[in-house]
């Protein structure tokens, strides 16, 4: 957010609970530079792919309708990045229009698209194009993370294995998948088949965003020529 969307979310805020009305000018200076350093990439609305779409007065107004302590910055931005998050993994990164044979301009085209949706700019690209079927390498990629179970099983057991599951189905999507490469982030650094950790090195639910990333370049970087 600009720093004039920051200064009428507050004052938006203000107008719901007085009591998050600064004292004086000095005091209400100081609560903008803060609100508007936090929340400089937090969007003001962005779409979502399911049509619950991101409106950050209506993250204020749920807090203050449904929360005793008065607002904080972060109680936007965290509901954002959640957000985030949850658009980019429900999107499926189309056929750049680069040429292949420009890895580089490829590459900075899937990370830009994968960018602008993860902001907001653009929203998130839900349906693949038909090819015809399922990827030649689906099989493969499935046969790489164990023993086969039928899919009705394997549905079945989902809810107690999500991550092999979330990997399962993007095998079967011929989505980009994390866990294939290493994590580049710096504090987490887990292996290629392990799953990112946080601060504490407890396992997260998802990977980080850099390494999915990393998984996406790789993923759609043009192969090298036989020799």
């Amino acid at each position: 957010m600009t720093r004039e969307e920051v200064a009428a979310l507050l004052a938006y805020a203000v107008r719901l609970d007085p009591r998050t009305a600064p004292d004086d000018q000095a005091a209400a200076a100081e609560t903008l530079d803060q609100w508007a350093d936090l929340l400089a990439d937090v969007p003001p609305r962005a779409p979502h792919p399911n049509g619950r779409h991101w409106d950050a007065s209506q993250v204020v107004c749920h807090h203050i309708a449904t929360s005793p302590y008065p607002i904080k910055p972060s109680d936007v931005s965290r509901p954002w990045h959640d957000f985030r998050r949850d658009v980019v993994d429900r999107h499926h990164d189309p056929v750049p229009v680069a040429d292949p044979d420009n890895p580089e301009a490829y590459r900075a085209e899937l990370l830009g698209t994968r960018h602008a949706v993860a902001v907001g700019a653009v929203p998130a690209a839900t349906f693949r194009e038909l090819t015809g079927g399922p990827a030649p390498e689906v099989t493969e990629r499935l046969a790489a993370l164990g023993e086969y179970v039928p899919r009705s099983v394997a549905q079945d057991l989902a809810e107690f294995r999500p991550r092999r599951a979330e990997r399962e189905r993007r095998a079967v999507e011929g989505l980009p998948d994390p866990l294939d490469v290493p994590c580049p982030y710096e504090q987490c650094r887990a292996r290629a088949g392990e799953p990112c950790v946080n601060h504490r090195r407890t396992p997260r639910r998802t990977a980080h965003p850099s390494r999915l990333d990393l998984a996406t370049a790789r993923r759609y970087a043009p192969k090298e020529p036989a020799a």
